[in-house]
């Protein structure tokens, strides 16, 4: 997880006018399940977990076989992972790519698969794989005549982009991203996007109130042209979009697959700011940004406090749920 918001101290000053949208109808709020934990209750008892707590949405990060049989029937919609170390072989090799959707999609029948997630923050050389995997994956699916049901995609980095301050300067930095969003259009699939407002805010040096990343500010932060900002989450989605349009396409929706605000380990990281975080971006979602307003289909990262997570202490702290399924803190699933 790695996002950027760079934001000129001139366009730190309170502004007024926020703008106000009202929600088309309930959104699709899902969580991630995570694995990295010695200590993580059985897949069965998650999906009963999932279950209880209201939240009709999983992403897997890698096609985990008891998670997968655990969830046949359960009408948990689930946005399913092909690891990054499984893409060059994928790109590279077509008969791999459909072995793993017959083993990994088909072979679950009464799963309620929606995304096939080719890689995640993928970048540098390797990001070349993604594209010819992606193909070869989704020719897969069409194959097996599933391509309406099951749209084909990556998870990115918000720091694929450049310049997303004003939003509207956004372009996409890495080469690779302009060849998958035309595949992205020519297929009806999303943009899978991480976005991690807590990044930007804690690298900010100040710069970026912690209102503005908590959906607290009272008024707008950020007026770019016709916009205006109240929080750093749209900010950094609409970024995305702008940075979509200038290489040609502004059909591609954006899910936001991974967002959530660490309770421990960094600067901000308190239970207080992680249950506000998180309830108001369920709350948010419904909403869309002002330059995409109407849902917003989003991930929250993570269902689990996970201690095999590498980096700093902040990556094992973003858990809703302890590993013994007490509750972190308390957010409601069940907004309208």
């Amino acid at each position: 997880m790695a996002s950027e918001f760079a934001m000129p101290k001139i366009v730190l000053a309170l502004l007024l006018g926020a703008l106000i949208a009202m929600p088309t109808s309930v959104v699709s709020m899902g969580v991630c399940y995570g694995m990295l934990g010695d200590n993580l209750p059985k897949p069965s008892e998650v999906i009963s977990l999932y279950q209880s707590n209201g939240i009709d949405a999983m992403r897997l990060y890698n096609p985990n076989s008891d998670a997968l049989t655990a969830l046949k029937g359960t009408n948990i919609s689930l946005m399913v992972g092909v690891p990054n170390e499984e893409l060059a072989t994928f790109a590279s090799n077509a008969s791999a790519a459909a072995n793993w959707v017959q083993n990994n999609i088909l072979a679950y029948e009464g799963v309620s698969f929606k995304y096939i997630a080719v890689g995640n923050e993928l970048m540098g050389e390797n990001a070349s794989n993604i594209l010819p995997a992606m193909h070869n994956i989704h020719n897969a699916i069409t194959s097996a005549g599933l391509q309406d049901r099951i749209k084909v995609s990556t998870s990115v980095r918000f720091d694929v982009l450049s310049e997303t301050s004003p939003p509207s300067n956004a372009v996409f930095s890495s080469s690779h991203m302009g060849p998958v969003v035309q595949f992205l259009a020519n297929t009806s699939g999303p943009l899978l996007v991480n976005i991690y407002p807590y990044f930007s805010y804690a690298y900010s040096n100040g710069d970026i109130p912690l209102d503005f990343a908590l959906f607290t500010a009272p008024d707008a932060v950020v007026y770019d042209n016709e916009y205006q900002y109240n929080n750093l989450f749209d900010a950094m989605v609409d970024s995305v979009y702008y940075a979509m349009e200038k290489v040609g396409y502004s059909n591609v929706n954006i899910v936001v697959s991974e967002s959530g605000w660490p309770s421990y380990g960094g600067v901000g990281t308190t239970i207080e700011n992680a249950q506000i975080y998180n309830q108001n971006l369920i709350n948010h979602s419904a909403y869309g940004t002002p330059k995409r307003p109407g849902n917003l289909e989003t991930y929250i990262f993570a269902m689990f406090m996970e201690n095999m997570k590498t980096g700093d202490e902040v990556e094992r702290n973003f858990g809703l749920f302890y590993p013994d399924q007490s509750p972190v803190y308390t957010v409601n699933f069940n907004y309208t």
